[in-house]
């Protein structure tokens, strides 16, 4: 949050470009593109007016949540003057202590903290939610196999940072494309959580950032202080919930989630008009607790999903499954971690499940000497953790020390060998001290790590020499030897300036693994593709379609691209134009209408 004004103007005039799209270094246009262009000059975020909004309820077990939904408000009469103007002096008061810690005691002097900075260009929040929308296509026509909808979630802040703000630290908001006969609708709607729903109904902020708010014992202190105030006064409940299911979708059990890992799932919806509905915060029949990974993993044969939670107190890491009709299972508490590792990823095979123990990590007493509870120990030795995936206890986990193996995201694993071998494929951070802090200073190479379970050691191999993260790859072979990986490119990270094709079987020449590629053009930037499988039955693993949003900074117009995952070119099929921006964001979803269907 940051000392500007509540109405404060972010600026961000950008020179004229073209908006292109070739193989090699434009975001190829169409004869028919010639529609007006709109320059994005400034973006203004206002604080909303107090409103009224009820809390939301969820039900479990055997009936479904219903929407979140505003009732009728009875007649009755006001609260009595008294309480009323006690009511406007706390707020006032909290608002003023706020802007002291944000003006004076931590100000975001840093690059990395500042709004200015952080929400320059296509990161500024969209002010606005919207209603389902008819686009344009205007480029090749939507293949019948992308009936469904893709959803792509996001930071978006529903208020203006007053003081230091980190890109992770956005209200989760999701931008659904649904596709029907050739035909889409835009919808963009705030994930309602309790901490969304909590600060609209007081018109500001109440809960200071996790990535950008605690730096140092001053600063921590006092909004730790502040928190515990606002919530004596009753503006919060934090057993309610206080995370932003920013970061990723998943499908579990029939069920759409949108997922952040310092909370439990928030369940959603998708109508059949393409409009976007969160149903509630669901902890499985009270077996869920605290929190879950923004990343499980759903087993495509059997339909299980695996995920874990993570935190800074023992212990550090907890492993558990669903099964195929989203039932959750007992945990599996790992207490040989031995210490808060960042852990936002994992991967499984058709045996195990790896978890990264990397040298990112969580220490509140850096906070003493002003550091961030959170950064990296460049003396640590990074491991890997390798459980059976149906352990009941930790007792047969293994770790095997891979020096300098620091990966954020895993695209899949596999076993060879008989069960003794396990590769995994994933983007190696090589400079881990710029992960929080300078994320346009990260250099990720993606790698092949192939772990040897009878000597417990492991062997690195490069696979690109790019700046490679955001990877993702046919869904079916998840667990299973995979063999094409599509990748984003950096440049700089965390924005996207177009999508490699590796093929991992050239590896084993020990050569640069690319061999198609798709490149944005100058100005203009994606987020991570997904891959949507042409058939479920029969098709070779490349035959299918990548999906992303791209953005182009020079004229503020944002598309939705198709691209044909199998051309050595990543050929445009299909390019949306879409009603508004999309700002940029991080993991998305393809839901197929006969999954849609089921929800």
């Amino acid at each position: 949050m940051d000392a500007l004004s509540s109405s404060s103007t972010i600026s961000c005039a950008l020179p004229l470009k073209k908006f292109l799209l070739s193989p090699n270094s434009s975001l190829a246009s169409s004869s028919n593109f010639c529609t007006p262009r709109f320059i994005i000059s400034s973006v203004r975020i206002e604080e909303r007016p107090q409103t009224r909004t009820p809390r939301e309820s969820v039900e479990r077990a055997s009936s479904r949540a219903e929407p979140v939904s505003s009732p009728p408000t009875p007649l009755s009469s006001p609260p009595p003057p008294k309480r009323q103007a006690e009511s406007s002096l706390s707020l006032v008061i909290f608002k003023a202590f706020d802007d002291i810690v944000n003006n004076f005691i931590d100000p975001p002097l840093r690059q990395s903290v500042d709004p200015k900075y952080v929400l320059s260009n296509n990161f500024a929040p969209v002010t606005t939610e919207l209603p389902p929308t008819e686009c344009e296509v205007i480029e090749g026509s939507l293949p019948a196999c992308l009936d469904g909808a893709y959803i792509r979630n996001g930071p978006n802040p529903q208020f203006l940072p007053r003081g230091p703000y980190h890109l992770f630290d956005g209200d989760g908001m999701l931008h659904c494309i649904r596709i029907s006969q050739g035909k889409a609708t835009l919808c963009s709607r705030y994930v309602q959580t309790q901490k969304y729903l909590s600060e609209k109904k007081v018109g500001r902020p109440l809960l200071p950032n996790v990535f950008s708010g605690f730096h140092g014992l001053t600063a921590s202190a006092a909004r730790g202080a502040l928190s515990a105030a606002q919530m004596l006064a009753g503006l919060y409940n934090p057993a309610d919930g206080i995370g932003l299911a920013n970061t990723s979708l998943a499908l579990i059990g029939n069920r759409l989630y949108a997922l952040g890992e310092s909370d439990l799932p928030y369940e959603i919806r998708v109508t059949s008009d393409g409009d976007i509905q969160t149903l509630g915060r669901q902890d499985f029949d009270g077996k869920l607790f605290m929190s879950m990974t923004a990343h499980p993993k759903t087993d495509p044969d059997t339909g299980e999903a695996f995920a874990f939670r993570y935190g800074p107190m023992p212990p550090f890491l907890t492993f558990f499954r669903f099964d195929a009709e989203g039932r959750k299972h007992a945990d599996v508490p790992i207490f040989s971690m031995t210490s808060p590792s960042f852990l936002h990823d994992f991967a499984i095979t058709n045996r195990y499940a790896i978890f990264p123990d990397i040298q990112i990590g969580m220490n509140p007493l850096e906070m003493v000497g002003g550091g961030s509870p959170v950064g990296a120990d460049p003396a640590k030795v990074p491991r890997l953790g390798v459980i059976p995936k149906y352990a009941k206890n930790e007792s047969d986990i293994r770790w095997v020390d891979v020096s300098g193996f620091n990966p954020i995201h895993a695209v899949n694993a596999w076993d060879e060998d008989d069960g003794d071998t396990i590769v995994l494929v994933a983007p190696n951070i090589l400079s881990v001290e710029h992960t929080l802090e300078r994320l346009d200073m990260i250099h990720a190479s993606m790698e092949e790590v192939r772990i040897n379970l009878r000597n417990s050691t492991a062997t690195r191999v490069p696979l690109s020499t790019r700046n490679l993260d955001f990877s993702v790859m046919n869904q079916a072979y998840v667990g299973k030897k995979n063999r094409y990986v599509y990748a984003g490119v950096g440049d700089p990270l965390p924005k996207i300036s177009g999508i490699v094709k590796l093929d991992l079987a050239l590896r084993n020449e020990r050569r640069e693994c690319t061999v198609a590629s798709r490149m944005y053009g100058a100005g203009c930037y994606g987020g991570e593709p997904f891959f949507v499988p042409k058939d479920s039955f029969g098709t070779e693993e490349d035959d299918g379609y990548l999906v992303s949003y791209v953005h182009d900074e020079t004229t503020g117009e944002s598309r939705f691209l198709v691209m044909d995952a199998k051309s050595p070119s990543l050929d445009i099929i299909a390019a949306v134009k879409l009603p508004r921006r999309v700002p940029y964001g991080f993991h998305g979803l393809f839901v197929s209408e006969r999954d849609l269907k089921k929800l």
